[in-house]
């Protein structure tokens, strides 16, 4: 793993500047670009040590603060290790904001956090890929609907409600994605029940785009963030040979 540099960075929108962090390895070669979109809880130390590994690894990566319309990160105050007695307090503050983020409002901002990697010296030339965590995989999959062209590939892990009965489930997206997809679902997940994954699947194999989805067994929604009480080591190694295997592949 090669040594890296992680800046704070701001990024201009059609509704203001998104605070974001931006990763690289040291030598300051452009590398292939990654837009790593956050869980719930935010832009935080966590996901910030999540994009330097990526970087490590011989990416640039962007991680911006989808919520910047409620103010820089964190929005809400987040202890350093979030446990089960503290997730309904941080969800009463944060449910109002996750609503007020409309796929419209998101897209619009997708478009802006994908310029500024283009526009970037320490990103090469050529698409991007993205990965996405719990309502990141959905903002994943969404962009890569929107911005075919740009998104080669994505990888999104315990991704919620990615296929339900709503008009506007990202799985209808699926006849418009180019890019190919890497699914790590969590094991016995609420947000993403059996009909949900295999509903995804057939959407997936029906439209043709290359993909493999997976459950990842005894793992709890959220399993990737180890400053949470969800997080699975195996599972998170797992999902990283994984995304790893998908960037390797991509780029």
């Amino acid at each position: 793993m090669t040594s890296v540099q992680g800046t704070a960075v701001d990024v201009p929108t059609e509704d203001g500047v998104a605070d974001a962090y931006l990763a690289r390895p040291g030598d300051g070669s452009p590398r292939p670009g990654v837009l790593l979109y956050q869980d719930a809880f935010g832009l935080r130390p966590h996901l910030r040590a999540m994009a330097d590994r990526l970087a490590g690894a011989g990416y640039t990566v962007l991680v911006p603060n989808v919520f910047y319309r409620h103010g820089r990160a964190p929005v809400v105050e987040l202890p350093e290790f979030i446990d089960p007695s503290a997730r309904p307090r941080i969800f009463e503050k944060l449910r109002p904001v996750m609503r007020s983020l409309t796929d419209d409002l998101a897209m619009r901002d997708a478009g802006a956090f994908l310029r500024r990697l283009d526009e970037s010296p320490l990103v090469a030339d050529g698409p991007v890929a993205i990965t996405g965590y719990c309502m990141g995989a959905r903002l994943a999959l969404l962009t890569a609907d929107a911005h075919p062209d740009r998104v080669a590939a994505v990888g999104g892990f315990h991704g919620g409600q990615l296929a339900t009965d709503a008009p506007d489930s990202p799985h209808l997206v699926a006849d418009r994605i180019r890019a190919e997809l890497y699914f790590g679902h969590a094991d016995d997940d609420p947000s993403l029940p059996p009909q949900q994954i295999e509903r995804l699947e057939e959407a997936l194999t029906a439209a043709g785009v290359r993909h493999r989805c997976e459950v990842y067994e005894g793992a709890h929604h959220g399993f990737t963030q180890a400053d949470t009480a969800a997080y699975h080591e195996g599972a998170a190694e797992r999902h990283w040979a994984a995304l790893l295997d998908l960037l390797k592949r991509t780029f």
